[in-house]
């Protein structure tokens, strides 16, 4: 303990002069006293190179040593001589006292060389545990720390337990406490930058992984569309990846000088997780492993709802939506490293529910954000975009259907853009058409129309050249168009891990809705506009025909595409029936009104004296060039299919007739004449002269001349004067007059009373048989009688 203490003074005057220590530890040395390995020990721990200045020290003591004996012995030499002198005078004397000297002696050596075993045993205690103290803080200098933790376990357990009793060892142990805290905070600032760096690489890494997955797809596909055509199988079958975890191997593909080689990197390559592996085990040795556990999945869901949270213009161009994904990918790529390669720092249940977190953050994103795209081909590019996102992370052991759901959502959103699209396109097209069938002059010009929609017409095969096609430019171009919209539809149901009857569904719903919106709804306002004629209408039914009669043609398309027997699989079948006979009825409504308005035209232009003594003798001119439209007419009108012409003609006739006798019951008409009646009579006539015409073939006898029996019978009734027979026969089924009706009579009766022109029938009365007229006014009062009854009848 003696020389513990100095070894500690030594130790503190080392501390204040460096000299001076020397020079107590060489009259330490000198003393005698041991052990001295404590002493010595002091000298070299106290800073390099102070050995060598400790052996100067040493050198000159000894010189000064060897000086002081030099003076010693030149101061004594003298009597050095005569001790000599005296001691061979007591030369006898020594023989006897040799034994006991020897005696001494040997005592002396043996205990010289218990004292020499005790300090090598002792030092042999103390260098081991200098050696591996030295060795501890090489590793704290080298940033081995886990190695240093290691060191620690040994020097607590092993080495100190030894030398505990030293001064030396208390120290090294109070100092390895702050150690252990140093290791920590380090690692700890490691961890933090490691963290920072999966951040800042998170995208590299998800881009990576994609790139991986989809070449793993498109490999995928070739290899079954070989198969396909090697077996004559549906090429659009589910083509789900099979759920393996990947390996985190990511490749790239480099092309060089025309030749491809690929580079396989891992995650590592990308990222150094050290600081993780290192992290985790200083950790583990420390014993302090939850501490580490909750920081480091703390700061993963920090970052995780950074990934999540989208730029808020990210729905404006692919790249945005395609950086969103990477760094998720990313994100959970690594997360998926460390489940694999570490034990306990990540679960799988704490990934699963940070993916299901995150699953339905991805999902209210993508739905909010898809809602505002208008251009179905960045739709598209986020529907291939969310399928590569979907396979990577589903390959890493990820449940996805909830992304292949969302999917259907967005295929809606995206029809609703195809639908806008397409609704342009019609526009366009039938702007563009002339509204005439189609000339072809060769038989080159046939074959190209024919190749473009399919029309068959053996009819049309044989006429010669020129010739027309009976439907306009707009029906093949509209037929090509809703492929394309096929086509369109298509990109989007592929790669959804449906089978090919679902796809074939899917198809044939969206084309339903392309025929009975989109394209039904730009007929109905094509057929409503104000510009478009009778001629121009005549050809939209014609062209609404044949698209009818291509819808079958158009589901044979959507059959070969999903290679889906009608035959054995139920189908859903294309509305275009409903949706093209639609569109004809309003169209034939528009003709039909239209063609009354024309009728109306030609009315309003008639110019009758209804105070006129006697007619011209001839139709009226408005009347005959009403004819002469309606003839022309009607000869456009035979194109038309089924019985729209036969409607339209009985329909104008009708109303013809109906507007003429308006025109005689207008209440502003207060007089008419008799010569009035019979020339109006002249231009009824001439009414049924065409409609006797048959100027729509299909009637059966008289149906058309009907339209104006109304107007005959009662020009009939005034021209002839047979009021008895209309009042004796009225209400009998075969009545003459069975179709005038008493009011009207009774009012064109009122509007020819007129006693002040001689013209005037009544006048005639007068003149010739007053009891006639009489007869009259007994007329009009039964007439008023018959009138009253009907309304107390109603």
């Amino acid at each position: 303990m003696s020389a513990a203490r100095k070894s500690g003074a030594c130790g503190t005057m080392l501390e204040e002069d460096s000299d001076q220590t020397y020079e107590n530890v060489l009259a330490e040395i000198q003393s005698f006293e041991l052990p001295i390995e404590a002493t010595l020990r002091s000298v070299y721990d106290d800073q390099p190179n102070a050995h060598k200045k400790f052996m100067e020290k040493l050198d000159a003591c000894i010189r000064n040593h060897d000086k002081e004996i030099e003076k010693m012995c030149n101061f004594h030499h003298q009597g050095f001589v005569d001790a000599i002198t005296e001691l061979l005078k007591v030369r006898s004397d020594a023989e006897k006292l040799k034994v006991i000297v020897q005696t001494e002696d040997i005592i002396r050596c043996r205990l010289q060389q218990r004292n020499i075993t005790t300090v090598v045993e002792k030092l042999q205690l103390c260098l081991p545990v200098l050696e591996m103290y030295s060795k501890l803080k090489e590793q704290m200098s080298a940033k081995r720390y886990y190695s240093a933790l290691k060191t620690m376990e040994q020097l607590e357990n092993v080495y100190f337990p030894r030398v505990s009793q030293y001064r030396f060892c208390q120290l090294m142990i109070e100092n390895l406490p702050k150690l252990r805290e140093d290791i920590k905070e380090i690692s700890m600032s490691d961890l933090k930058d490691f963290l920072e760096s999966i951040r800042k690489h998170s995208d590299k890494i998800g881009e990576t992984a994609m790139k991986q997955a989809q070449q793993q797809k498109t490999f995928s596909i070739a290899l079954q569309k070989q198969n396909n055509v090697k077996f004559g199988k549906n090429m659009y079958i589910n083509d789900r990846i099979p759920e393996e975890r990947n390996e985190i191997v990511l490749k790239h593909t480099f092309e060089e000088e025309d030749e491809s080689e690929e580079e396989v990197l891992t995650v590592q390559d990308l990222v150094d997780f050290s600081p993780v592996y290192r992290c985790l085990h200083i950790y583990s040795v420390l014993g302090d492993e939850e501490t580490f556990e909750n920081y480091y999945r703390k700061q993963r869901k920090k970052q995780a709802r950074l990934v999540l949270q989208p730029q808020s213009n990210m729905h404006e161009t692919v790249d945005g939506y395609r950086r969103y994904f990477t760094q998720i990918v990313g994100f959970f790529v690594v997360e998926d490293h460390i489940l694999h390669v570490t034990q306990g720092l990540v679960t799988r249940a704490y990934t699963d529910e940070l993916w299901n977190m995150a699953l339905s953050k991805i999902i209210a994103v993508l739905r909010a954000h898809s809602s505002y795209c208008t251009d179905p081909d960045l739709v598209l590019e986020l529907k291939n975009l969310i399928v590569i996102f979907a396979d990577t992370l589903q390959g890493y052991g990820f449940p996805v259907n909830r992304l292949f759901d969302l999917l259907f959502e967005i295929r809606d959103q995206y029809n609703e853009t195809l639908l806008k699209k397409w609704a342009a396109v019609f526009r366009d097209i039938f702007e563009e058409d002339n509204y005439s069938p189609i000339p072809v002059v060769n038989e080159e010009e046939y074959r190209i129309v024919i190749s473009r929609f399919p029309f068959q017409d053996p009819d049309l095969e044989k006429q010669s050249f020129p010739k027309k096609f009976p439907m306009s430019q707009s029906v093949p171009h509209i037929y090509i168009q809703v492929k394309e919209f096929i086509y369109a539809s298509l990109k989007f149901s592929e790669s959804l891990h449906r089978s090919s009857t679902e796809i074939d569904d899917m198809l044939r719903k969206s084309t339903n809705l392309l025929l009975t919106r989109t394209l039904n709804s730009c007929l109905l306002n094509l057929i409503r506009k104000p510009h478009i004629g009778l001629t121009e209408l005549v050809q939209i039914i014609i062209n609404t025909t044949h698209l009818e009669q291509a819808c079958k043609y158009l589901e044979d398309f959507i059959t070969n595409i999903t290679n889906i027997s009608q035959e054995t699989v139920h189908t859903t079948r294309l509305y275009g029936l409903s949706t093209f006979k639609d569109a004809q009825h309003v169209a034939e409504g528009e003709i039909y009104t239209k063609l009354n308005q024309k009728i109306d035209e030609f009315v309003q232009l008639a110019d009758y004296d209804w105070t006129m003594s006697e007619s011209d003798g001839r139709a009226s001119g408005y009347l005959m060039d009403l004819i002469t439209f309606l003839r022309s007419i009607f000869q456009v009108f035979t194109h038309l299919p089924g019985k729209v012409a036969q409607t339209a003609c009985m329909s104008a006739c009708q109303h013809l007739s109906t507007s003429l006798m308006q025109m005689l019951l207008d209440s502003e008409l207060k007089q008419i004449s008799m010569g009035a009646i019979e020339q109006f009579n002249l231009d009824v006539i001439q009414c049924e002269l065409f409609a006797s015409s048959e100027p729509v073939p299909g009637f059966q006898g008289d149906t058309l001349q009907l339209a104006f029996i109304d107007l005959r019978q009662l020009l009939d009734l005034f021209m002839a004067c047979d009021w008895s027979t209309y009042l004796a026969d009225y209400g009998q089924p075969a009545s003459k007059y069975l179709r005038v009706n008493p009011k009207t009579a009774l009012t064109l009766l009122e509007k020819m009373k007129d006693t002040s022109k001689k013209n005037n029938i009544f006048a005639q009365f007068r003149k010739n048989d007053r009891d006639k007229q009489k007869l009259i006014e007994t007329v009009m009062k039964q007439l008023r009688s018959l009138v009253n009854g009907m309304s107390q009848h109603t």
